[in-house]
């Protein structure tokens, strides 16, 4: 019996039951369209997390910190001239000190708590050249101890065209300190915003982001009172990875190993296999509802063998092979998976836009809401800056389809077995 007369016999075989071949393809399709959805959205927002990291970060830098010891920070202090020691070693072209604490703003009347960074403007937007940049003002190579550049955030908090901090509006800073356990009066330092940043759209890794507020460094050694630093960003001559290595074993050393020396080149590569491992477990659990689809496959293979007993005895007697009976049944079981996959395929990928384009909405529409507009903080962003596409790989294109096919053959293998085992004469007697 040629391949084309099998096929069709089974295609007809299905038709004929069309009400069990479709709820048995349903299942399949389920297994394949959760494999696809899960993966191409994990994918999707993989990219956009590394996209996001990457414009916040400059992949040639080094971030300098304190090392914690089992989850305590070390006596170990950073000061600002700790610049000069870094700048000495190989393959370090400049080293720019970062003062942040968390104040309040108090912006047009209204109060909010912020994070501002003391930073050299000039040093700073070379390190950070494509992201420490105006979209209005200037950023002043040379400040005076009022300038202020404020993040795209502070400035249009709600991204609806309200602003809040524009350029040339006052913006007093309000920070308070405990010394010997008793609490400070406040000190207040007023400032006038001379730029507002692009937006970044990145997550914060030493570089420039949204909801940052950014004061000259000597106004800020002056104001918090303190030359201690809590970041130093390295500029290194290159990206390439002996250069990174070289050049963090030597600062690890040059301050007797107190210190912690992180690449953004590295935390990419943690974040990446932190998703790689994520997918994996989301293709696990939508793996088992394929198996399930595939157990039920076997069933449905079964009940038909029993129902078409008798007709697989007339087709055996009439000189019908057994191999060719094994066939059939796979050809059913190929038909079944082959419809699975396509239709799974394509539902997967449209719950993924879906998802993608109303899930992630309307999680920024509720975090918008319980912080009743903006509230006292100025912390959104993150989410309703995110934007998700997903992402179908070849990779996943090609195994979710070879999946729904192996799921459906292995599991009709037994029942087709079974049919090409009977005899005539049984088939024949059945009733």
């Amino acid at each position: 019996m040629r391949t084309r007369d099998i096929f069709s016999y089974a295609f007809s075989a299905i038709k004929l039951r069309k009400l069990r071949a479709s709820l048995t393809t349903m299942g399949v399709v389920i297994g394949i369209a959760a494999i696809v959805a899960l993966l191409s959205l994990g994918q999707g927002f993989q990219n956009a997390i590394a996209a996001q990291f990457e414009r916040g970060f400059a992949t040639d830098t080094l971030v300098v910190s304190l090392r914690s010891l089992q989850g305590t920070q070390s006596s170990y202090q950073l000061f600002t001239n700790d610049t000069l020691t870094i700048e000495k070693i190989a393959n370090v072209t400049l080293a720019v000190p970062v003062i942040q604490k968390t104040v309040y703003a108090k912006i047009e009347n209204r109060t909010f708590l912020i994070n501002v960074a003391g930073v050299d403007f000039a040093e700073y937007g070379s390190v950070f050249s494509s992201t420490f940049v105006a979209a209005t003002g200037s950023i002043p190579s040379n400040p005076s101890n009022e300038s202020i550049v404020v993040g795209a955030r502070v400035h249009d908090p709600w991204q609806n065209g309200t602003t809040l901090a524009n350029v040339g509006d006052s913006v007093e800073i309000i920070w308070t300190t405990v010394v010997n356990g008793f609490r400070r009066e406040n000190i207040t330092y007023t400032g006038q915003v001379d730029a507002v940043l692009d937006e970044v759209g990145g997550f914060s890794f030493g570089g420039p982001y949204d909801l940052g507020v950014y004061i000259p460094i000597a106004q800020a050694e002056s104001f918090f009172e303190t030359q201690e630093t809590d970041l130093i960003i390295v500029k290194l001559k290159d990206s390439e990875e002996t250069t990174i290595d070289d050049a963090s074993q030597e600062i690890r050393n040059a301050f007797g190993g107190q210190v912690s020396v992180t690449s953004s080149t590295a935390v990419l590569g943690i974040i990446s296999s932190v998703f790689t491992f994520v997918e994996l477990f989301l293709a696990g659990i939508a793996g088992i509802s394929l198996l399930v689809a595939g157990i039920g496959i076997m069933n449905i293979m079964i009940v038909s063998l029993m129902e078409r007993t008798r007709e697989i005895g007339i087709l055996k007697a009439l000189g019908m092979k057994s191999r060719t009976v094994l066939l059939i049944f796979l050809s059913e079981a190929v038909t079944i998976g082959l419809l699975g996959a396509v239709i799974g395929i394509g539902l997967g990928l449209g719950l993924a836009e879906l998802v993608a384009r109303f899930g992630f909405l309307a999680l920024g529409l509720r975090n918008e809401r319980a912080d009743g507009g903006m509230g006292d903080t100025v912390n959104q962003g993150a989410v309703r800056g995110l934007s998700i596409t997903p992402v179908l790989t070849p990779t996943v294109l090609f195994g979710a389809f070879v999946f729904g096919l192996l799921v459906s053959m292995v599991f009709a293998l037994y029942p087709a077995w079974r049919a090409s085992r009977l005899k005539p004469v049984d088939a024949l007697r059945y009733e």
